[in-house]
């Protein structure tokens, strides 16, 4: 991975938009006005032979009559001609081009052309089939999407141009700043772990957020996503949780483990928070990028309406968020400046009459409270107070979204009445929220941005392998399975390579017929009250389902009838199979023992998957378990 030369991308001097054009509407002409209409500073240069000015400025006819080398170029022209377009900025010395042309994809060789013309001079390219790029702080907007972004301090990357627009335009509502905006397109050259390498760099940047439809190259995604983690927040969305993705029918483990699953453990491992939706995205990000990380998330509540104290609290515990207790101290002190109807209990009901000085003696009760990590302030319209003097008491005890040194959250419920609260506290520099709800969930996000720093921060020890006899052993299992033209193993198969590594597994006998079973029994009898009789099959895995286990035998002959019943009801089930034997092991009952699963799955974008949970016939349908990419700390 390398970040060379994208600094150009989103600090130049000097844009060249080659295919701007005198066309109002055009694609070409649209980008170049936003460029000039944004403000840009540097040098602005139009290239197209057609043209001799464009809105009033010179245009020249090619790359090489340009007056200078430009730093940046955006190319708008047909597919056909970038890759020569592109060969002639590099030979000009242009260090990165952003390619808004559709159309350049494997099948017509345009894409590997455009990157052999570039690679000589180690041109960058962002895209191809891309929005373009936006740089707030430095008012330039080489893009066609026809909005203004604020400044601010959020880096956007993003693989969808219509959800970065959406985003953009969300977020100047909701008073919202960018410092660097990255549409990918087809990422022919750039990508989420070249940006990612940039902006956390970046001292522009307090925190990364991220639309994901892809990881074309999860080993370079992971390395950028734990570099940038462990320098600041890093937000991501990915869509696809409910995509019908293969399900590895073999294995209860590949059933289980599932795409999106995967997913969801590479990026904690990685330290990236993920949330659920758009409007979460940029929450999650204003959010924990104005707070260090906590050792708890204790979250004290206050508020001038009861209901919406209970929406608060019922979103919290849903997102697995902790209510603080308050400290009898605590509850004291608020009995001295409260009125005797306060709900003298977090939440802190501080009734609808409060004014702003009932707000400001609350939240420094709570500042002070040993068992509160963070404190959210709401606000319910009534005729007895002021929404927005309110907001202005809360801003006046606020410190860079902070009270005390503990995060503060806010929520003005309303519309008309809560917008001139909202303002004021969100110039504050306190995350403000329209719903309890979204409020609650903001709350969780310090929590879990806080368990996934320490995750992160955690190096599971290093074990070496002193089990080599062991480990030949397992190989020469698999070696003969592969040459069979099999992908499962039996279970005495299993067996003996989960022992070749050291862990126990119960005694088990492998009996090739009815009489052998009643042999197996008799010995294993002699130290065991009960044994099972299982299936042996090399193409049946699930051996319930067929019915190929008999459990709590306690005598030889019963063991020979279950032999004979698991033949006949495999038979039964599947015309024309038979057995390739039986197992037949000592029945293992322990009081209040749990069955568990433990498997493991090699996923095809980020490699070997651990699934630990509840185990048992019923595995798929309950599907407690939990998925972690290994090494795994020791427990």
């Amino acid at each position: 991975m390398t970040v060379r030369n994208l600094e150009y991308a989103v600090s130049p001097k000097s844009v060249a938009v080659v295919g701007a054009t005198g066309r109002v509407g055009s694609v070409g002409r649209v980008v170049f006005d936003n460029i000039v209409g944004g403000g840009f500073e540097g040098e602005i240069w139009p290239v197209n032979p057609k043209y001799s000015q464009v809105a009033g400025h010179r245009c020249y006819g090619r790359v090489a009559d340009l007056p200078g080398i430009p730093d940046l170029a955006v190319v708008v022209t047909p597919p056909d001609t970038v890759p020569s377009i592109v060969r002639e900025l590099a030979e000009k010395g242009t260090r990165v081009a952003v390619v808004i042309t559709a159309g350049l994809n494997q099948g017509n060789g345009l894409r590997q052309a455009m990157l052999d013309a570039a690679r000589p001079s180690l041109m960058r390219i962002i895209g191809p089939n891309t929005v373009g790029l936006m740089v707030p702080p430095a008012k330039l907007n080489a893009s066609f999407a026809q909005m203004r972004p604020r400044p601010g301090n959020i880096g956007l990357i993003s693989q969808s141009g219509a959800i970065a627009t959406s985003l953009i335009d969300w977020a100047a509502e909701n008073n919202v700043g960018f410092s660097r905006i990255i549409s990918l397109g087809d990422m022919a050259d750039v990508d989420v772990g070249d940006c990612l390498d940039m902006l956390a760099g970046d001292f522009h940047t307090r925190a990364i957020v991220m639309y994901l439809e892809t990881i074309p190259n999860p080993r370079k995604f992971m390395s950028a996503a734990r570099a940038a983690a462990r320098l600041k927040p890093v937000i991501a969305i990915k869509p696809g949780r409910h995509e019908q993705a293969a399900r590895a029918a073999a294995t209860h483990t590949g059933a289980l483990s599932g795409a999106d699953r995967v997913v969801d453990a590479a990026l904690r491992r990685a330290g990236v928070l993920r949330v659920d939706d758009l409007a979460e995205l940029l929450d999650a990000a204003e959010t924990v990028a104005r707070h260090a990380p906590l050792e708890r998330a204790r979250v004290g509540i206050v508020t001038n309406g009861g209901g919406a104290g209970v929406l608060a609290v019922d979103k919290l515990v849903d997102r697995g968020g902790e209510l603080a207790e308050l400290a009898p101290s605590t509850l004291t002190r608020l009995d001295h400046v409260l009125p005797p109807t306060w709900s003298h209990a977090n939440p802190i009901d501080i009734v609808g009459d409060a004014a702003p000085e009932r707000y400001g003696m609350a939240l420094e009760a709570l500042a002070a409270d040993p068992g509160t990590d963070v404190i959210l302030v709401m606000n319910c319209p009534t005729g007895l107070g002021s929404s927005a003097n309110a907001a202005r008491k809360v801003a006046e005890l606020g410190d860079e979204g902070e009270i005390g040194g503990k995060p503060l959250l806010a929520c003005w419920l309303g519309e008309h009445t809560a917008r001139e609260g909202r303002r004021v506290l969100t110039e504050a520099g306190i995350a403000c929220f329209e719903t309890p709800e979204d409020a609650a969930v903001a709350a969780s996000y310090l929590s879990e941005w806080s368990q996934a720093q320490r995750a992160l921060l955690r190096t599971p020890s290093s074990q070496g392998d002193d089990r080599v006899d062991g480990k030949a052993a397992a190989h020469a299992i698999f070696r003969q399975v592969a040459s069979e033209g099999r992908r499962m193993l039996t279970e005495p198969e299993a067996k003996a390579a989960i022992a070749a590594y050291g862990i126990p597994v119960p005694r088990t006998i492998v009996a090739g017929s009815v009489a052998e079973v009643t042999q197996a029994a008799g010995e294993l009898l002699e130290s065991s009250e009960r044994v099972v009789v299982k299936l042996l099959s090399k193409v049946v895995s699930h051996k319930s389902d067929v019915g190929g286990v008999v459990l709590d035998i306690a005598t030889p002959e019963k063991a020979a009838e279950a032999a004979r019943s698991i033949e006949t009801r495999l038979r039964a089930k599947a015309a024309g199979s038979k057995p390739d034997g039986y197992t037949v092991q000592a029945m293992v009952a322990r009081k209040h023992a749990q069955e568990l699963i433990l498997g493991m799955s090699v996923d095809p974008m980020f490699g070997p998957v651990i699934l630990f949970g509840a185990g048992g016939t019923a595995v798929e349908v309950v599907n407690d378990t939990a998925i972690a990419l290994p090494p795994l700390d020791d427990v």
